[in-house]
């Protein structure tokens, strides 16, 4: 009798499991750091109904905000998250091959910058995410980064002494120090008050996260130099990907890459009209020539691609500069 009580007792915890396991994957959460009215932020929310229509509501989808990207991507790893839509920088603690693609200055035309983007680095990063369980859904875009200032920033002499606010990377660390500035890590939400107290003195941003907070209240110089393509990708936890069934994973794709397509017209088109949406809100932008870039990218692309082959491998370092060239050829 007890014998049968106990296993009656295993047989209703083995169901709830299950049911919760169902539940999970049913109800998914995409964890990320940004929220409307951010462009970004309204790209996930996008993504999420994406997935809600692609599988017909058998899977619902929704934004968890949390501002700590590293802490996102270790909960997508232990399943405590499905999905995330997450920035190169927040990966790096998982995946510190993304980070190679936060080297500055990369690209020198759209085309060299959507190929291999589109055809070189995902099947790379497909590989490493699954031997690390996780899924790479597809590369979501948040537009070039740029130089803003309370001086104009103009060249790499003006960047000398200045303070200037960094995401928590080696990488933009030795960014910044090699044109001669100091860096300080500041979380994105004490962003504002640090430029207002001039605890920095400028930082490097996208232009869509300086409308969302509206920082050109704070700094009025920008420098369109796209020194950084932000890369963000969309992935989920390889357990729950691999637990649904193939029409859905399908679905789940198809939702993914229907929003990300819509991203990437939505960053081209908030890049293009930079200038003119900067300067309405009162800044003074400049736009360097790519001899001028080049003056930027002599300065810092050494010790960053330094940097980058001593921490990460030399050989994937190669091969995403190969993939560069052979675009040019």
């Amino acid at each position: 009798m007890k014998k049968r009580s106990w296993l009656r007792v295993a047989a209703a915890l083995a169901v709830a499991s299950l049911a919760s396991h169902a539940s999970a994957q049913e109800a998914w959460k995409i964890g990320t750091v940004v929220a409307p009215p951010s462009m970004l932020g309204v790209i996930v929310d996008e993504a999420a109904a994406g997935v809600g229509r692609a599988t017909g509501g058998r899977i619902t989808a929704e934004r968890f905000q949390n501002p700590n990207e590293q802490e996102l991507t270790q909960n997508i790893l232990r399943g405590r998250l499905e999905m995330g839509y997450i920035s190169a920088t927040g990966m790096a603690v998982a995946v510190p091959e993304m980070g190679v693609l936060n080297m500055p200055y990369l690209w020198r035309s759209e085309g060299e910058r959507d190929y291999v983007l589109d055809k070189v680095i995902p099947p790379l990063l497909e590989q490493i995410m699954t031997a690390r369980g996780l899924t790479l859904l597809k590369i979501g875009e948040a537009g070039w980064t740029n130089l803003f200032c309370k001086i104009a920033c103009t060249t790499p002499d003006r960047m000398k002494g200045m303070k200037m606010r960094i995401q928590p990377s080696p990488v933009f660390k030795t960014l910044v120090e090699s044109l001669g500035a100091s860096a300080s890590a500041i979380p994105w939400a004490e962003l504002p008050t640090a430029l207002q107290q001039k605890v920095v003195d400028g930082q490097e941003n996208g232009v869509s996260n300086i409308l969302a907070a509206s920082l050109y209240q704070h700094q009025k110089y920008a420098t369109l130099d796209g020194h950084v393509y932000s890369i963000h990708a969309y992935m989920v936890n390889e357990r729950f990907y691999q637990g649904l069934t193939a029409a859905e994973r399908k679905a789940v794709d198809e939702g993914v890459a229907k929003a990300t397509a819509i991203h990437r017209k939505i960053t081209a088109d908030y890049d293009k009209n930079a200038k003119a949406v900067l300067e309405k809100n009162g800044m003074q932008v400049y736009v360097p020539t790519a001899a001028q870039i080049g003056e930027f990218r002599k300065l810092a692309q050494p010790p960053v691609r330094a940097w980058a082959e001593s921490e990460i491998g030399k050989a994937y370092v190669d091969d995403l500069f190969k993939a560069i060239g052979a675009t040019r050829q």
